[in-house]
This record gives C-alpha cells, structure tokens and sequence, in this order.
C-alpha cells in the first residue's frame, strides 16, 4: 500500500447519495431533514434512520480498522 491509496481511504467519505440509497429515501428528503428543526424547509427524518446510519456508520469504522491493521503491518 503506498501513500497515495492510503490516504485515499482514510479521506473516503459517505456521501448524502449513499445515506439516502440506506434510507430508501431521497436525497432531498435526507438534505431536508439535515436542516435546522423549525426552518420551513425543516422535513421530519425517514423512518429507521437510526439503524440505517448505524449501519453505515460501522461499514465505515470497519474499513478504517482494517485500512489501520494494514499500516501498521507495514
């Protein structure tokens, strides 16, 4: 692994594209519901957000983990 792949992976982020594709929402639907609460673009989250952005969340640290693991094999 050189520099380059492996900073490449440490700065991959989850995009509002993949929260929505978990969400089974759209991608303004989960933009609305990022608003301030009580703004009138302010909409309610989807429902199972939580479980959803948990799941992304863990898929991510794992990769992290395993992106870590790597380097410090080296």
């Amino acid at each position: 692994m050189n520099f380059r792949k492996a900073t490449d992976a440490l700065l991959e982020s989850i995009t509002l594209e993949d929260l929505a594709e978990a969400l089974g929402a759209s991608v303004q639907s989960v933009r609305q519901a990022r608003t301030v609460e009580g703004t009138s673009s302010y909409r309610t989250p989807p429902a199972g957000w939580e479980r959803a952005t948990a799941k992304l969340a863990r898929g991510r640290a794992g990769r992290l983990e395993r992106l870590a693991g790597r380097l410090e094999a080296l």
